[in-house]
């Protein structure tokens, strides 16, 4: 039998790798970032255009490299990080496996410019393919610059499965903010598409937090330290009120590395539990030291995941400590039989001494100087006399004689008769008899039958179908706000909001400006209470982040779902008659009145036939 086992080329394997280590451009931009972070670099510029799919470019001020190392970076399982295999548990760099730059020179047009600080001139390097087209000299300054340029440019089918442009956007977005976070001590920077995203300087935990999240952001910040022989915990996590149905904004970092928990997710939930309602999730940016011979990061291919040898016992010092600051800052109630609060001396007599209090007494009051004498007994108060009592009587008229026997006919009398009628007639003057059921459902009767209508489902639909149509029509109506609203967003939430500004305006949004990281609006739909729209302009955007699984419909389709399930009646919502016939007549002027926006059945019918099986 021949053999068939055989060695497959290197540039087939780096295609192999790069499917494991490059999944999208954030994943490029991921590696480059923390390369630029293991070489030292005090300020990082990133440059994307296309999403990635065209470039993406890191230039740092790092150690850079020699002619050599800048060739042998680009070989498989090169690394500068490990030497042996115990050094695989203890690593306190970010790369260190040596295929990030082979899998990425695999799928892509690398070019590379680096430069060491003791050399006189740098070098420049161009791979296609896996393959050196050309290796000069070049004049360019200390550091390294990168650009990976025509991704899975020779994978096609690769390259058919990347998302839109704003989906790859937001995944590099968040693999930047991971970097960033990690990292306050270093300058970061981010363009796309010639636009500039992120300004980051170099500063502390807490200011690049809300340098990237926005200035909002400082007051929800509750300060989270401890430390002890195993752990060292320092970090933020958000306020209760702030918490978010969506899963945003939690960031886990062990030993400045981003990584995803669900354990220790589950940790810091436990430690909000009783502050949050079953459905809102707490936000938090959190960072874990641990001994590195602890922990195995070799785990997972993108290395997010993390292996620790006592779990336990980082899952119960984690919760402790978020419930303690939460109890420290006054978020959390707390009690202490030991210490009354009210004993406390206020901060702006702790340095003053005491004094003597000083009491004044009136000496010249007399309780007793108007009196009057009966026998033996004072009696400090004057008893007037009153008045006759036909006094109270004076200016009224007998209401007995402006009753005439002629009107005694048109007098009411309560009847103590018992009617037949076991029940309230509550039909309306329509023949239709409506009520609400739980506060969810809309139930009417039909000629064989009921109908039951889920009310919010109802409402979603009616709404999808009127701002589909202002959308597209133009003609929306707007109320003026009497003084305008000033929401504030971050600087990627601001451009999605700007990017849908037109579709907006045509719903019936007035915008004054969008600056910096607020907004002014002085007219909104009529649709809408002015006290739900930062509800609903942060639903949309988490929406547009998202894409929803049916993405293939417009822009306009999704902002009108988006924007109808945020504008509906809620569930526990109580209606009267009149809105309760409205809703259904409304409904039933619908196109499609069957089903929701988003699919669901917003109503069932249950034949009389149906009812009578039940009692069978």
């Amino acid at each position: 039998m021949a053999d068939i086992i055989q060695l497959l080329p290197d540039h087939v394997a780096n295609q192999i790798a790069a499917g494991e280590v490059v999944q999208r451009p954030a994943s490029v931009v991921k590696e480059l970032l923390e390369n630029a972070i293991d070489a030292k670099a005090t300020s990082i510029t990133l440059v994307i255009k296309d999403a990635g799919k065209t470039l993406v470019q890191v230039t740092d001020n790092g150690i850079g490299m020699s002619v050599t190392d800048a060739r042998l970076s680009f070989e498989r399982h090169a690394t500068s990080k490990i030497k042996s295999a115990e050094d695989l548990f203890n690593l306190h760099t970010k790369g260190f496996r040596g295929e990030a730059l082979a899998s990425i020179a695999a799928i892509a047009h690398v070019e590379l410019k680096t430069k060491t600080e003791d050399s006189e001139i740098g070098t420049h390097l161009a791979i296609e393919g896996s393959k050196v087209i050309s290796q000069d000299p070049a004049v360019v300054p200390k550091g390294t610059t990168i650009s990976v340029k025509n991704l899975f440019y020779n994978i096609p089918a690769r390259r058919n499965f990347l998302k839109s442009n704003p989906v790859e956007t937001r995944h590099i977005i968040d693999e930047f903010h991971r970097v960033a976070l990690a990292h306050p001590n270093v300058a970061f920077q981010m363009l796309h598409n010639g636009s500039d995203v992120f300004n980051l300087p170099a500063s502390n935990s807490r200011q690049r937090i809300v340098n990237i999240f926005g200035s909002k952001t400082n007051e929800k910040l509750v300060p989270v330290s401890e430390e002890t022989e195993i752990l060292k915990i320092e970090g933020f996590v958000l306020k209760p009120e702030f918490g978010k149905k969506s899963r945003g904004e939690q960031f886990f970092f062990v030993n400045d590395r981003f990584i995803k928990s669900p354990y220790l997710h589950h940790a810091v939930s436990a430690a909000f539990e009783g502050l949050m309602k079953n459905d809102v999730h707490p936000g938090y940016f959190l960072f874990l030291d641990v001994d590195p011979h602890s922990i195995d990061i070799n785990i997972h291919p993108t290395k997010t995941e993390i292996k620790f040898d006592d779990e336990h016992s980082i899952y119960a010092m984690l919760r402790a400590t978020v419930k303690h600051s939460l109890g420290q800052f006054n978020i959390a109630p707390v009690l202490d039989f030991e210490r009354d609060k009210g004993f406390d001396t206020p901060y702006e007599y702790s340095k003053k001494s005491p004094t003597a209090p000083s009491i004044e007494v009136d000496r010249d009051f007399n309780p007793f100087k108007e009196k009057t004498k009966q026998g033996n007994i004072n009696f400090p108060f004057k008893r007037e006399q009153s008045a006759s009592w036909e006094s109270l009587y004076v200016g009224l008229k007998d209401e007995t004689e402006a009753v005439s026997v002629s009107n005694l006919e048109d007098i009411e009398f309560e009847s103590e008769e018992v009617t037949g009628s076991l029940f309230e007639n509550t039909e309306t003057e329509s023949g239709q008899l409506t009520f609400q059921l739980q506060n969810k459902y809309i139930v009417s009767p039909l000629k064989n039958g009921m109908m039951i209508i889920h009310q919010n489902l109802a409402h979603q639909r009616i709404l999808y179908e009127e701002l589909l149509k202002n959308i597209t029509v133009k003609e929306a109506v707007s109320q003026q706000l009497l003084f305008p609203l000033q929401l504030h967003f971050s600087k990627p939430d601001l451009e999605i909001i700007e990017k849908v500004r037109e579709q907006l305006e045509h719903t019936g949004f007035i915008f004054s400006e969008i600056k910096d990281e607020t907004i002014e609006i002085s007219g909104i739909p009529v649709l809408i209470l002015e006290s739900h729209v930062v509800n609903l302009l942060s639903q949309l955007v988490r929406d547009i982040k998202e894409e929803v699984p049916d993405s293939g419909f417009s822009q306009n389709d999704m902002l009108a779902k988006s924007m109808a399930a945020s504008m509906a009646i809620k569930t526990g919502v109580s209606l009267n008659r009149e809105e309760r016939e409205h809703l259904i007549n409304q409904l039933f002027a619908c196109k499609e009145p069957s089903v929701s926006p988003r699919n669901k059945l917003v109503f069932t019918t249950m034949d009389v036939s149906d009812l009578d099986k039940k009692f069978m």
